[in-house]
């Protein structure tokens, strides 16, 4: 949720409904141009941008409500402490002005709803979540408001869409939120009420390329379309010339789909471009790829990263990954001067912190080999990572987590195996070492034993065995407390959600 914004035209388009006075709901070339230059991460000149239509025509809301995305983009990507603080008062002189408008408009509820949404999702990245969740419900109760007055402005469907394929996969531990504010979701339907905006409409209207993100993202991560998405990235119709925030959304759908070779193409073309080095994530983005790949460059970026980096956020997972780096490399000294810093900086408020403080308070440093493979598998390497796991025996692994990852990787590399064409059969091979792995890692705070049920609920919802889809899914909501939970959670969640199944206890 935290990395979607607007991409509007660069000629005039006039939304205007006009309120009662001065004050207006109009897309100038201006608002246009601020738009496109908050869209590829050149913050200080969208700024400059959206500052002089504001001095050219105080009364335009439009322009007020686009200045947010600013502050919105800025924290997301940087999520910058500093930068937090000093921004944090411009919500409230937004909402005045906003104030002012003219309740008949449709804008009006609108433009207060985006503006609630996009607190929340600042809220949730700086770890707010009690305030996170009191402005998505304002954000909810205003658009549903606008839906009811306005039900014929189709923009409702962009945040509306978006919400509702939110709430329909939140994970368990955050299921109260939905059931205490009233709030029902389904990933199919909000997807599918973005996709109509995007099929309905143009990039000369507003709100379209930020729905487009929505809808990328939603498609991806909810849908499990990833090779659809991935050949949209791939294809010309994602610009990614100047423009870093396309770089950012291509290198991080990449990282996921293990694509780690495109992602450093991907950042090494844009590492030219005016505003690069204003965003540390880059370099941890660049750390993660070449990380896949067993190479100890990736302590460049990742030293870079905490170097320039002022949030408070993979801090301890980018230690972590040095020391990885460094293990792998036979580098045994520098990889524990790395997991020593593991304790002394950073949060653990998010999944991959906690899972790097847990690391470095267990004093244990994983099999060298399953590490080895994880990586490779994480990169797109699984043929690589294969040869290193037939060299394993599994006789030997002592720790039950080693023999349980063990298994879990085994599988990982058959389902990537299976994925190619003629190669179905693999497929069984992937269900049984996910099963075994299970087995082996249930009742375990490591990871493994939940995400091969996962991994088995997507296997058997690809093969359209729904019921035995819908049975991994909830062995996966079902098990006892684990590394990485919400995200693995939501993962199953969204499954359930995509075959029409309920969650059982």
């Amino acid at each position: 949720m935290h990395r979607l914004i607007l991409w509007l035209s660069l000629l005039i388009l006039p939304l205007a409904v006009h309120a009662g006075g001065p004050y207006t709901y109009t897309y100038t070339d201006n608002c246009a141009r601020a738009y496109n230059q908050f869209l590829a991460l050149h913050l200080d000149e969208g700024h400059r941008i959206i500052t002089q239509e504001q001095k050219a025509n105080p009364g335009n809301l439009m322009a007020v409500y686009l200045a947010d995305y600013e502050d919105c983009i800025l924290l997301l990507v940087n999520c910058n402490l500093a930068d937090y603080a000093a921004r944090a008062g411009n919500m409230k002189k937004r909402m005045d002005l906003l104030a002012k408008g003219d309740p008949g408009s449709p804008w009006y509820r609108f433009c207060n709803a985006g503006m609630y949404l996009h607190r929340a999702i600042i809220n949730i990245r700086f770890g707010e979540q009690y305030k996170a969740a009191f402005n998505f419900r304002k954000s909810f109760t205003l658009l549903r408001e606008n839906q009811k007055a306005f039900p014929a402005f189709e923009h409702n469907n962009v945040i509306a869409g978006l919400q509702e394929a939110v709430v329909g996969s939140l994970p368990n531990s955050y299921k109260w939120l939905a059931s205490v504010f009233g709030m029902k979701g389904s990933v199919k339907n909000g997807t599918r009420m973005l996709g109509d905006f995007v099929n309905t409409h143009s990039a000369a209207e507003p709100l379209y390329t930020e729905t487009v993100l929505y809808y990328l993202y939603a498609r991806f991560y909810l849908l499990a379309e990833q090779k659809e998405v991935w050949n949209i990235l791939e294809s010309g119709r994602f610009a990614m010339q100047h423009n870093l925030l396309h770089t950012f959304v291509k290198a991080n759908i990449a990282l996921d789909y293990r694509k780690s070779d495109e992602a450093v193409d991907a950042l090494r073309s844009a590492a030219k471009e005016e505003d690069f080095g204003r965003y540390p994530i880059f370099d941890y983005q660049m750390g993660m790829a070449l990380l896949t790949r067993c190479d100890s460059g990736s302590t460049y970026y990742f030293d870079r990263y905490l170097k320039n980096n002022n949030s408070d956020i993979f801090i301890k997972d980018s230690w972590q990954r040095m020391a990885f780096a460094w293990y792998v490399s036979g580098n045994p000294e520098k990889a524990e001067l790395c997991r020593k810093q593991i304790t002394r900086t950073g949060t653990a408020r998010l999944d991959a912190d906690k899972q790097a403080q847990r690391f470095a308070e267990s004093g244990h440093w994983p099999n060298k080999s399953l590490l080895q493979a994880r990586l490779l598998i994480e990169g797109g390497y699984a043929d690589k990572a294969l040869t290193i796991l037939q060299t394993v025996n599994k006789s030997e692994l002592d720790n039950p987590a080693d023999k349980a990852e063990y298994h879990f990787r085994l599988g990982r590399v058959y389902e990537e195996t299976a994925a190619r064409p003629g190669n179905g059969t693999y497929f069984t091979r992937a269900l049984n070492e996910y099963r075994q792995a299970i087995a082996e890692g249930k009742g375990r705070h490591e990871q493994f034993a939940a995400r091969a049920a996962l991994h088995m609920g997507k296997i058997y919802e690809l093969l359209a065995m729904n019921k035995e889809a819908a049975e991994a899914y909830n062995d996966c909501l079902n098990m006892p407390p684990h590394d990485f939970q919400n995200s693995i959670d939501q993962q199953a969640k969204s499954g359930l959600n995509r075959i029409g199944a309920s969650e059982t206890k």
